[in-house]
């Protein structure tokens, strides 16, 4: 059986958001989490390469990450992006605002899409696979950059149309498997199950902080609406922060698939009831009532991955016509949902919520916290 797991969660608010995410990592007890003589990896989340709120790693969350671990002693800090078929990580990174912070602390960034950064390996898992092991019978790529290293996962409180919500555990996603992870969506669930598995085999210490200041409702993990909580978690237990993080946003948390089975599986507690909460912030009475919803781009998802049509898979989504797919989904998303709609809500937040206030300012002044870089070379 699981043991009982412990997820901090803090209110927050703009003035003070460095420190409550330092705070936040300590009530989580980090430095029993994570090994002090490994490399430490922060992976961002950048669901979309567009500023819009709550789909992406806020540059507050990246900053108080590196300057919380620097200060409790975790000098060795890198940040490794990934791309998808419909984002771009250099676009994501600049628009997002995470360049003046990754220069302001001198934190050094990788790709796992480039080969002078990192090259993919077969790796050979020593639990046994739900699914990976038959999605690619060629044997499962993973990169070499990975093993050994501490990973901090930094995903955002939101919904998604294939999962019902994504947090840590889907942050390994893009960053364990290549651009054709896609042939995995029909069994997305033990994908995740099956990532947190082998992330358990290669990194000596695994840690999340979550950033809920601004959470996505509705049919994520791009186009969302975007909903004020003030709030942030952490924990090192990828099942239970997913699992609290569902709870706080009105769903059940065990009958979502992928926290159910790796509850089942033993790599962490999905139950609430088996979690112990720190912090400021009664879980019990959160209840944000989000849905997923949805629209023509996540019910085309569907009938590709779980719909009567995905028999069609094969023949689509091995060849060269998966092409067309990726174009359908880069002009919804990029040339009729962003400037048309999702533009306007940005351009909202930014003027109306404190959130976007801050977001503006790191545009405009850079990182807001003291440099650590001679923190990190002492």
């Amino acid at each position: 059986m699981p043991t009982k797991a412990k997820v901090a969660v803090l209110r927050t608010k703009p003035e003070t958001a460095i420190e409550d995410y330092e705070r936040l990592m300590h009530l989580a007890d980090v430095k029993q989490h994570l090994d002090p003589s490994a490399t430490t990896i922060l992976k961002d989340n950048i669901s979309w390469h567009f500023p819009f709120p709550s789909a992406n790693s806020t540059p507050w969350q990246i900053e108080g990450a590196i300057v919380g671990l620097r200060k409790a002693g975790f000098q060795d800090l890198v940040c490794v992006q990934n791309k998808t078929v419909v984002t771009n990580a250099f676009k994501g990174e600049d628009l997002n605002h995470y360049v003046p912070v990754f220069k302001h602390h001198e934190l050094p960034v990788k790709f796992n899409f480039r080969e002078e950064d990192m090259k993919w390996e077969i790796y050979q898992p020593k639990r046994k696979m739900l699914v990976l092991d038959k999605i690619f019978p060629g044997g499962i790529k993973i990169p070499d950059y990975m093993h050994g290293k501490n990973i901090v996962h930094l995903p955002t409180t939101k919904c998604h149309i294939y999962t019902t919500t994504t947090g840590a555990m889907k942050n390994a996603f893009g960053g364990l498997l290549s651009t054709n992870r896609h042939y995995t969506h029909s069994h997305i669930h033990e994908t995740l199950v099956d990532l947190l598995a082998i992330q358990k085999e290669i990194h000596p210490g695994i840690f999340a902080m979550m950033d809920g200041s601004t959470a996505g409702n509705g049919p994520g993990p791009r186009i969302m609406f975007p909903t004020t909580k003030n709030v942030i978690l952490a924990s090192a237990d990828q099942v239970a922060i997913d699992s609290v993080a569902a709870k706080m946003m009105g769903f059940d948390p065990m009958t979502i698939d992928y926290i159910r089975i790796a509850h089942e599986q033993g790599l962490g507690v999905g139950d609430p009831r088996e979690i112990e909460i720190a912090g400021d912030v009664e879980i019990a009475q959160e209840s944000w009532g989000f849905k997923v919803g949805g629209h023509l781009h996540s019910f085309m998802g569907w009938l590709a991955w779980f719909g009567p049509t995905r028999i069609l898979q094969k023949p689509i989504l091995h060849t060269p016509l998966v092409h067309g797919a990726n174009f359908f989904s880069e002009a919804f998303h990029d040339y009729y949902h962003w400037p048309l709609k999702e533009r306007k809500i940005y351009e909202r937040w930014l003027v109306e919520s404190p959130w976007g206030h801050l977001f503006a300012k790191y545009g405009a002044e850079g990182a807001q916290a003291p440099s650590t870089a001679t923190v990190a070379s002492a």
